[in-house]
């Protein structure tokens, strides 16, 4: 492991940064031109090396019930004797044999991994009731399990539920959110949740709705139909700088802020275009219990579901020399476009009203970096990596800068998004987070 300094070396292929200038420790740095993006959407690429696993860890399946009556599952991996154990939740996804168990285990605590009440899709997903899935477990850990020492880890989207769920629960019951953005009543107030005693940040992204602003495409003309879109503001067109990989595109400035404002305007449209079936839903519910007919009880109990097409078009992800990094050319589904736009899984593809509004919504969601991070005041790590295809280096600073937290520590690692080697011979990234958060758990006496 390099120790911190504060000099450069280049070497042609190679870079190497002993320090990021915050007491990071950062890896050995690859450039990767000529290569391409490999999908890590979805968790994909966060799979354990099984035999990193030591030998005696045992691994046991827990149901819980959350505050407002939903069912719930954690998977506790120890070996016994643990005063700590790291906790991992991502809103809508669940990966039991994610790559940092074994890092864990191998330092001497436990791992929990907290399976939301809805895996796999956006339906039944807000965040603000994803903060009772992950209470019931913070509850079960500290009061069933008798953990000396709690720690939160987020990785790619589990890092800002991990920010949101400390800042409600930092706060005085009276003062948490009672309704999600949609209007939906929420239970926190009454809620029992427990403050984690520290965080680590693994690839978390500023908040499901801010990175779909930056990766929504806004040459979308109609929402019905995914192939009416106007060419003057697509990223994918040659006229406006793009280039097939390996090539890197490039977009002039002028382009880059029509394209920016055009994407704020697209999420504009789908809130008031989801507010409009929410109203529409409330509306049928007071006619229905005001002795309405048939149709007002059909519209009350109709819930709406809506696809939002195209939504993988971050400029940066085709263009290097934005926001340079390490990054192959692509985004975190993968290099090709048309795929991952038109395909039948995307970021925010099918949504209700109230989950766009919680989840995809920068405009409306509770659920950001900026917004949350600054509430912090446990001590934080953050793991960034340098080829990430949806955290970029300026969004790694924002986020870092807007943790509150007087104990923070930020440290860069190559790899792409889940810490996979983006060039061939590149050190293996996940291995490395691994042992920096060893580091850090020791270095807190969590150990």
């Amino acid at each position: 492991m390099d120790m911190p300094g504060k000099r450069c070396h280049h070497d042609g292929h190679f870079q190497q940064v002993m320090c990021d200038g915050n007491g990071g420790i950062m890896s050995l740095g690859h450039r990767s031109e000529g290569s391409v993006a490999t999908a890590t959407a979805g968790l994909r690429g966060t799979i354990w090396n099984p035999d990193l696993l030591p030998g005696d860890v045992s691994l046991t399946a827990h149901a819980l019930t959350t505050a407002d009556g939903a069912s719930v599952t954690g998977y506790l991996f120890r070996r016994g004797g643990e005063r700590t154990v790291v906790c991992s939740m991502h809103p809508r996804e669940c990966v039991v044999t994610n790559f940092v168990v074994p890092e864990v285990l191998q330092g001497g605590c436990a791992m929990w991994v907290m399976a939301p009440r809805s895996p796999g899709n956006d339906l039944r997903l807000e965040h603000e009731t994803a903060l009772l899935d992950l209470a019931a477990g913070q509850i079960f850990l500290r009061e069933t399990m008798g953990f000396e020492y709690c720690i939160l880890q987020g990785t790619s989207g589990g890092g800002p539920l991990a920010a949101f769920y400390c800042q409600q629960a930092g706060r005085a019951p009276a003062a948490r959110l009672t309704h999600s953005p949609g209007g939906r009543p929420v239970k926190l107030a009454s809620a029992t949740m427990p403050l984690p005693d520290g965080v680590i940040f693994m690839s978390a992204h500023p908040g499901q709705g801010q990175l779909l602003l930056t990766q929504i495409d806004p040459a979308v003309t109609d929402e019905g139909d995914p192939f009416r879109i106007d060419e003057g503001i697509s990223a994918f067109s040659t006229a406006n700088g793009f280039r097939k990989p390996p090539e890197s595109s490039s977009y002039a400035p002028e382009f880059l802020a029509r394209y920016r404002a055009a994407q704020r305007a697209r999420i504009v449209r789908i809130d008031a275009f989801a507010r409009q079936l929410l109203e529409r839903k409330a509306d049928a519910r007071r006619r229905s219990k005001a002795g309405g007919d048939e149709e007002a009880a059909a519209l009350a109990a109709h819930s709406p579901i809506f696809q939002v097409w195209r939504t993988d078009a971050d400029p940066r992800c085709f263009d290097l020399s934005l926001d340079p990094s390490d990054r192959a050319y692509g985004s975190v589904w993968g290099a090709n476009p048309l795929v991952s736009n038109l395909g039948s899984i995307g970021f925010a593809r099918t949504c209700t009203p109230e989950g766009w509004l919680s989840n995809w919504s920068a405009l409306s969601t509770n659920v950001s970096m900026e917004a949350c991070a600054p509430d912090l005041a446990v001590p934080v790590q953050v793991i960034e990596f340098t080829g990430d295809n949806s955290v970029f280096p300026s969004d790694a600073a924002r986020i870092f800068e807007a943790i509150g937290s007087a104990d923070k520590e930020r440290h860069a690692v190559h790899g792409n998004h889940h810490g996979q080697p983006i060039v061939e011979g590149a050190a293996n990234g996940q291995r490395v987070a691994g042992q920096l958060i060893r580091n850090w758990l020791e270095h807190h006496r969590f150990r």
